[in-house]
């Protein structure tokens, strides 16, 4: 999902971005750009508005991941480790291009990415805002 957002600060790994939502997004310094950054600063100044693409909420760890490259997949769903150490499974078919990841305490679910429009009403129901 694209969004339009604006910079609220900048730092060494990235910025974060205002999207609508009581929780700031961040883009990370390696989701700026598809070249080399050495400093975010040199790509975004805090007050730029700018469009990003949603690659993963996290809702038990209130963040949300961003990215300035709007090409971009979503996330890929990672194997998390159980107690035991044991691998799990990924989350199936629901786990493809544009699906939106909700993880917590050792257990993760993906569910399907909310239609445009929906992102923010999406992150309110799930307690980001």
């Amino acid at each position: 999902m694209v969004l339009e957002g604006v910079v609220t600060n900048v730092a060494a790994f990235g910025a974060f971005v205002d999207v609508g939502v009581h929780q700031d997004g961040l883009v990370h310094v390696s989701a700026m750009s598809r070249t080399f950054v050495k400093d975010p600063r040199d790509v975004v100044k805090p007050g730029d508005i700018v469009k990003v693409k949603v690659l993963e909420v996290d809702i038990p760890r209130k963040r949300i991941s961003l990215t300035l490259r709007l090409d971009d997949e979503a996330a890929p769903q990672r194997e998390q480790r159980g107690q035991r150490g044991e691998q799990r499974q990924g989350a199936g078919p629901q786990a493809a291009a544009g699906a939106v990841r909700f993880r917590g305490k050792g257990r993760s679910a993906t569910a399907p990415a909310p239609a445009d429009g929906a992102m923010a009403d999406a992150l309110r129901r799930a307690g980001l805002a």
